[in-house]
Parts: C-alpha cells; structure tokens; sequence
C-alpha cells in the first residue's frame, strides 16, 4: 500500500470525526508531529499520526492506536485547565512548542485559536525560549551530578539515566531554534538544528557519546533480534509505557533500518538504545535479555567498565552546552 501525506491527514481527520461524535466533553483537537513539519513524514516505510484532544474534563491516559502495520494513531488526552493561561505555555518545554505548531482539525468554540494567538505573542523572545530550554539543561546536568550516588542501580537504570541527560542536553540545543526531536527523529535531526545554534560539532559529540561513531549498518542489524525479543518480552509482562506499546514495534523496527541502511549508521543508535534499554529496565534484572543488552552495550561503552568514560565525556559534552548558552545570552543582552 502506498501511504501519502494526504492518506495520512485524512485518516486523522477521520479519527477526529468519530471520536468527536462518539465524545461531547471533547471541547477541541489538533494534529502535531512530524507530518506537520515539512518533511517526510515516513521512516522506513512507518509513520505515526500525533493527536491530541482537549477535554473540557480531566485528562486521560495516552493511547496507541493500530490503523495498519504501517500506520498507529499516537493519541494524548488533555484537560483544557492544563492550557490556561496560554501564555505560560510559552516556556513549557513540550506543550508550548507542540501547540505553536499544531494544526486545529476540531476547535467549534476557538478555543485553540485563543490559545495559539497566547502562545505565538512573544514566543521567539529570549526570555521564553530560555524557559523552554534551560530547564532541560539543568535536567541534564543534575542527572550527572547524581551519578555517584546511583551505584547500586542496575547497569540498564545507569544507561537509562544518562540517555535521559543526552536527550535533555540535544533537546536544550533544538529548543532554541525548533519544536524538540522525538525518540525516531533525535538522531537524524539534531545535525541541523546543532549548526543552526552555531555549534555543528554537538552533533558528532553527540553520536561519540553513544559509541556510534565507528558503528557499521552489519553491527546495528545485529543488534536488532535481541532488541526485538525485549521488546516483545517487556510487552507480554504488561508494560505500561506508551512509548514501548505492542503496536509500535515495527514504527521503530522499520526507522531502526531505514536509519542504518541511508545515512550514517549512528543516527539508527537513539532508537535502537533508547527503546531497548527501556525495555530491559521495565523486566526483573538479571535475565537473558538484560545479559543480552549488556554484550550489545559494552562495546558501545554504555556497559561495563567503559561507562566511567562515557559521564567523563558527558560532562566534558554538557560544559559545551552550557558554553552555548551562555554565549547566546549575551549576544541577546539576556
């Protein structure tokens, strides 16, 4: 089958559509992600769909939603008091950026045109896109700091940890020229983003502190059958992560090989470690597949005795950072 763009938004509209008449305490709903942002929105073939609707209610649970084997519905359920007043979402790291770009499919009462209208007034001034930024900044670097008294975590909670601080550190970068990358995407958009804040060296930094630098297509297809049991392992336990949802497998299955067969090898290295490592921390430690994760993993110096190295090097990556930061305060006066 061949999925468009156009098959895409109207799917969405559809599931807009039905949900609307099925739900009156639906006040609006809007599309977001990366088939707003102009590129391709297909990775490998997959795709999902980002929605969110506005409850006039309570918020409720996100939910992944199968269309095809290529296509899942990645739906979020906010409460309308989560967007008042509009103007404080302008520093929120994730709804601010999300509803500046998002497009109303259901908005009867103008509620999100009143709410993007607070959002977009002064979104671009310093001080705001240091409110969406800085936090994940210092997020990154508090987790560093609490390296040290994590030493009876699991190998698989330490890397966890510190992907956490690399994803925070790359997120404060994008934040300070676009919305903040996703788990498929980090990795393939970062190099633009990283020289739009005029240090493209962050990207390479970046993939060096995943030990991708080196890493060939052969040795990420390795990877994939012991990544692809855990999945399947942390799932029939009954996970409850959204991010790690039966359905969305092949979502990350088929970018893990798009990634590594088209580009540089290394950009397959987020989702690949991210989701796996994830999957290993929600099953009972000390099994087949965290033993599995860990010869995967230690030559990449995210186990074993290479992983000192690799907060040597986060912290040498977040000092970079910061140097960034600061230098893009004084040239704003900030």
């Amino acid at each position: 089958m061949r999925i468009t763009r156009e098959m895409l938004l109207k799917i969405a509209a559809d599931a807009i559509a039905q949900r609307v008449k099925a739900d009156n305490g639906i006040l609006a709903a809007y599309l977001h992600g990366s088939l707003l942002e102009g590129g391709e929105p297909l990775l490998g073939g997959a795709a999902d769909i980002d929605l969110t609707f506005v409850h006039i209610g309570l918020e409720g649970e996100r939910e992944i939603v199968r269309m095809s084997d290529e296509v899942t519905l990645d739906i979020n359920h906010h409460a309308r008091a989560g967007y008042e007043p509009p103007r404080a979402l302008r520093q929120h790291p994730w709804l601010g950026p999300t509803a500046f770009y998002a497009k109303p499919l259901h908005d009867p009462q103008h509620f999100l045109d009143f709410t993007q209208a607070g959002v977009r007034g002064m979104y671009d001034e310093p001080e705001n896109v240091l409110g969406r930024t800085e936090p994940l900044l210092a997020a990154a670097r508090l987790a560093w700091l609490g390296f040290p008294g994590r030493i009876g975590d699991s190998e698989a909670a330490r890397a966890r940890e510190y992907l956490a601080a690399l994803e925070n550190a790359a997120n404060a970068v994008a934040g300070l020229n676009g919305p903040l990358l996703t788990i498929r995407r980090l990795l393939l958009d970062y190099p633009a983003r990283a020289e739009a804040a005029g240090q493209p060296g962050l990207a390479t930094g970046l993939v060096g502190l995943l030990g991708g630098l080196n890493v060939r297509a052969a040795d990420v297809k390795a990877m994939l059958p012991a990544w692809e049991a855990a999945y399947r392992a942390q799932a029939q336990a009954g996970n409850s992560l959204a991010d790690l949802h039966p359905q969305r497998r092949a979502y990350y299955q088929r970018a893990i090989l798009a990634l590594a067969e088209g580009g540089p090898p290394g950009a397959a290295l987020w989702p690949l470690l991210r989701t796996w490592t994830d999957a290993v921390c929600a099953l009972p430690p000390g099994g087949e597949h965290e033993l599995a994760w860990r010869d995967a993993l230690t030559p990449l110096g995210l186990a074993g005795s290479g992983f000192e190295d690799r907060l040597t090097g986060l912290d040498a990556y977040l000092d970079r950072v910061e140097e960034l930061f600061e230098g893009w305060k004084r040239e704003r006066g900030v």
